[in-house]
């Protein structure tokens, strides 16, 4: 997959759930590992900035406006959509120094449009670009807030965002963290009416807010077991080997430093000379070893990796989960029909030429993503408005077929 964009190509093929590299062996796409996110210290963080939002928001509209106590809970994208609205306003915020990732504010219309019309004192406020670039103010000074709490303890020097872009349309469509995120639910009272702001950062951004405010889940260390796989012995037997490495004993006249081996509770030194063991054990390690009659694990057998052969075709279990792309936005287009003409009959045109098409008379439209053929479908009337109504789904082997 190319750098900062998708090409026609991989968005076909992830259309058609073949596998592009992003998709992992079990059919999901492969998004890095999950962050652990210190929820309680967030919330600390969000009861402290409740005061701030509705301070922002007064300065502002000149109106009487209360928050409520916030929640954060952890989230992903699927239940994100159930609690908003079906057609939002978006402010994407995302972090670009200090913090690296997605940082996003939801609203409904409803809010957005009655904070423009008491910022802008307008009985009928649009939310056309003005009016969005109103409510990406609102987003920016109270993200400017953030910012100063978070860069108190100095764990996040140059803290910055983004500027602030506003945007309404359907949920969607809408560009959400991927993974579990950290969601801040805002209830507020604006001039007597209840709403809601929602405010969600990724994983990462959540992970690294908490360490600046002082928490953040600190992961455990690996254990490795040096048993396991040793001769097949149960856990807590005689016949389980431990490499004790920690502290280095002495016993029955071994000097500092020798490691030893803590065999069921037993200890037993075994000096070592030149890098081989004494006591019986053999130098090599190639073959089976012995130690005090329990052979040792011997190494795996390494067998060089046979690559398929490539097959046009999509089977089960290529099919992927493609929600990482489900914010892209693509050209589409309805092709009413072709015609090649000369050049000079092009310069021969006119108002009143009629050019004929290739298309019969009632014949389907072609329905065009990005300039690859996906549906069929009928010319309608919406109002004053033309539209397609679709009356055939192309097979998905022929987007990929075209694609190649």
């Amino acid at each position: 997959m190319s750098e900062g964009s998708i090409s026609q190509e991989e968005i076909d093929a992830l259309l058609s759930g073949v596998d592009v590299g992003g998709i992992g062996s079990g059919g999901s796409f492969s998004s890095g590992p999950e962050v652990s996110i210190d929820v309680p210290t967030l919330q600390k963080f969000a009861d402290g900035m409740k005061d701030k939002l509705a301070e922002v928001i007064k300065n502002m509209t000149q109106q009487d406006v209360t928050v409520g106590a916030p929640s954060v809970e952890t989230a992903g994208r699927d239940q994100l959509l159930a609690k908003v609205p079906e057609v939002v306003v978006a402010v994407m915020a995302d972090y670009s120094a200090g913090l690296g990732g997605d940082h996003l504010f939801l609203m409904s219309s409803e809010l957005a449009t009655k904070l423009v019309g008491f910022i802008n004192k307008e009985d009928n406020p649009a939310l056309d670009d003005m009016g969005l670039s109103v409510i990406s103010e609102v987003i920016s000074a109270f993200s400017g807030a953030e910012i100063t709490e978070l860069s108190k303890s100095g764990k996040l020097p140059g803290l910055a965002t983004n500027p602030p872009e506003a945007v309404n349309q359907p949920k969607a469509m809408i560009r959400m963290p991927q993974g579990t995120f950290a969601l801040f639910t805002y209830g507020l009272n604006v001039a007597g009416e209840e709403y809601t702001i929602w405010e969600a950062v990724s994983g990462p951004v959540a992970d690294g807010m908490a360490k600046s405010l002082g928490g953040g889940v600190q992961s455990a260390a690996p254990v490795v077991d040096l048993g396991a796989g040793m001769g097949g012995a149960p856990a807590g037997g005689m016949g389980q080997p431990q490499m004790q490495m920690g502290g280095m004993q002495s016993m029955g006249g071994m000097g500092m430093g020798q490691p030893q081996m803590q065999m069921g509770g037993m200890q037993q030194g075994m000096p070592m000379m030149g890098g081989a063991m004494m006591g019986g054990m053999p130098q090599g390690m190639g073959g089976m070893q012995m130690m005090g009659g329990m052979p040792m694990q011997t190494p795996p057998n390494v067998q060089s990796l046979q690559f398929p052969n490539f097959v046009q075709g999509v089977s089960s279990a290529e099919q992927g989960n493609i929600s990482l792309i489900m914010d892209v936005f693509m050209e589409m287009t309805v092709e009413l029909g072709r015609t090649k003409k000369t050049i000079k009959d092009i310069l021969g045109l006119g108002e009143g030429t009629i050019i004929e098409l290739d298309k019969l008379a009632g014949e389907p439209v072609d329905i065009l993503v990005n300039h690859k053929p996906i549906a069929k479908g009928e010319v309608v009337v919406i109002d004053e408005n033309f539209g397609v109504r679709v009356t055939e789904i192309l097979p998905s082997l022929e987007h990929v077929a075209s694609s190649m």
